[in-house]
């Protein structure tokens, strides 16, 4: 009985048409060409070097696509137990017709020609799109990016500003944000009325989010125009910042997003806990951790101080899911948001799924992003989640707690696409 109600609401659920409401999505480029494109993510890379394939095997220059594929598949029998693969797989089956157990060195070519000469088919976004049931999907744009030659209805901007906070002492960042605003950076006024441009900007080409990702030791706070003034001078004279100098520069940056995100009514997703190249030797993309000594009480004055904005918080621990599940609960500006990097896997997935349908109003969850670079990727992770909601819908709503099974299917229905509507809604 249990198999047959899990399988009735997979059924609805899978007939659902999403937005994906994060992705690296280059919208000028959004979907494979070759197998290269797919097995170049960083999961199979980072996996692979993991089980023992050298850095320089995987990124030699000038190294062919389907020689290194070759490369690669020489270590899939070693990840054959992980999610990761069995997307791969999924996409193979989809969107290739390969039905074999495994990718191999003898199969391994004929599968890469099959998808070369699908992937060269002018349609094969289109393609890809209607097979994984996505018609929109937001991007992560560099706070420069002129949002232009792209179909910006089913590619939704986002205003995206690590950057902007974190590297403005950088000569090529301030030459940006002039190139961006036509405005030099002179004093906090300026810094401000060109953040602003960059607002205006967005908006005005549809963006529906701001969005950043957030080092574990970062704590926002408010920090006046005449504290920081004293700073941006010395930045401009080339002196070189303390790291109380630094952290005030970052935290005005930030605090000035807030704001324009309070006037122009925008959500700013915060993906908080993530510690850069921990370990320095991986390869591109897999050098970057999760930190649990990250807490979203060093979020507290920024959530108080903001309480018309909505916050979408993406973290990376178990630890950190219960911590953002009580926020959630507590804080009407805080959503809880996706399962993002390391905690993108089954096992994590079921654990916060379940932790959040049970504690947090059904209003304030969206319940997944691809955080894709190819579309072919929305297929096998948006499937992934579906199967597990509609696990933890069966289990604990229509069996645990006798609600019906349309009951629970509208639930997995407004996780899945209702609250991306209502939390990033259309200007």
């Amino acid at each position: 009985m249990s198999d047959q109600l899990h399988n009735r609401i997979l059924t609805e659920l899978e007939s659902l048409v999403l937005i994906d409401p994060h992705s690296h999505i280059n919208p000028h480029d959004p979907a494979s060409h070759n197998l290269a494109d797919i097995m170049g993510y960083h999961y199979y890379t980072e996996l692979a070097h993991s089980a023992g394939l050298p850095r320089e095997l995987i990124e030699e220059p000038g190294l062919d696509p389907k020689e290194k594929v070759g490369r690669l598949v020489t270590k899939l029998d070693d990840l054959e137990n992980t999610a990761q693969l069995s997307w791969l797989m999924e996409m193979a089956d989809v969107f290739f017709d390969f039905t074999d157990e495994a990718i191999t060195a003898d199969n391994w070519e004929s599968l890469y020609d099959t998808a070369s000469e699908k992937m060269s088919h002018p349609d094969w976004e289109d393609q890809v799109l209607k097979l994984s049931r996505i018609e929109q999907v937001f991007l992560t744009n560099d706070f420069d990016d002129p949002l232009e030659g792209f179909d910006t209805n089913r590619y939704i901007p986002c205003l995206r500003t690590d950057d902007l906070v974190f590297h403005l002492v950088k000569q090529e960042t301030r030459d940006r944000f002039s190139n961006a605003t036509g405005l030099e950076i002179s004093d906090s006024s300026s810094l401000k009325k060109g953040i602003g441009t960059l607002f205006e900007h967005f908006v005005s080409h549809g963006a529906r989010a701001c969005a950043i990702s957030l080092p574990p030791s970062f704590s926002p706070k408010e920090v006046s125009e005449n504290s920081v003034d004293p700073v941006i001078q010395n930045m401009l004279a080339g002196k070189e910042l303390s790291a109380d100098e630094t952290n005030s520069l970052s935290c005005f940056v930030f605090w000035t997003l807030a704001q324009m995100c309070a006037e122009y009514q925008l959500p700013f997703d915060l993906m908080i806990g993530v510690n850069r190249r921990v370990y320095e030797e991986g390869v591109f993309q897999g050098q970057d951790l999760y930190d649990k000594r990250t807490s979203l009480i060093q979020y507290k004055e920024l959530f108080n101080a903001f309480p018309q904005v909505t916050f979408p918080v993406s973290v990376l621990s178990q630890t950190s899911n219960q911590e953002l599940v009580s926020y959630s609960w507590i804080f009407p500006n805080i959503v809880a948001n996706g399962h993002w990097w390391y905690s993108n896997i089954p096992a994590y997935i079921e654990l916060d799924c379940r932790s959040r349908l049970q504690a947090i109003p059904k209003t304030k969850q969206i319940g997944y992003y691809s955080d894709m670079y190819k579309l072919e990727f929305g297929y096998p992770k948006f499937a992934m989640y579906k199967r597990i909601l509609a696990n933890v819908l069966a289990t604990d709503f229509v069996i645990g707690q006798k609600w019906s099974e349309q009951r629970a299917i509208d639930l997995g229905k407004l996780i899945l696409r209702g609250n991306v509507e209502t939390i990033f809604p259309a200007k």
